[in-house]
């Protein structure tokens, strides 16, 4: 009687399990950081590091947005204003502001994520599409925004 009273208990909570929704709530892929004036020159803005895992940096004439996410084990890096470096607190690894590997173990530099002008003049961040230095690919036009 008492397995049968159990296993009714639990087909009870597994039926109510079934009306709650199963929603994975994420950050939108694509999202406005601003206008292209509010970022200064050989600066890294972290600003979207904790909403959505992107920095946004300005250098030699072009915004970038890289992840945050460091390319040996997926650790969450941080960006050392002083040392010029994000550096990442699971092994040590680094990464020059470009997004370029040069100490530690890392395989490759950080991926970049599309990034372009609004109709509105605002810059957007699209992170479903993804550019790694290693192919080549972020010489591609949609890697990067030049600014005057």
């Amino acid at each position: 009687m008492k397995k049968l009273l159990l296993i009714l208990f639990s087909l009870l909570i597994l039926t109510c399990r079934e009306l709650l929704p199963n929603v994975l709530y994420e950050p939108p892929q694509q999202f406005k950081i601003g206008f292209p004036e509010d970022f200064k020159d050989d600066k890294v803005t972290i600003d979207f590091k904790r909403s959505h895992n992107v920095w946004i940096v300005r250098e030699q004439g072009k915004i970038f947005a890289l992840s945050t996410i460091c390319t040996h084990l997926g650790c969450t890096l941080n960006w050392l204003e002083t040392d010029r470096k994000f550096k990442c607190p699971c092994h040590g690894c680094g990464f020059k502001s470009s997004g370029v590997n040069f100490e530690g173990p890392p395989p490759r530099p950080l991926d970049r994520y599309r990034i372009y002008l609004s109709n509105d003049g605002q810059i957007v961040v699209d992170k479903t599409k993804v550019f790694r230095q290693e192919k080549g690919e972020w010489e591609l036009p949609e890697s990067f925004l030049w600014v005057k």
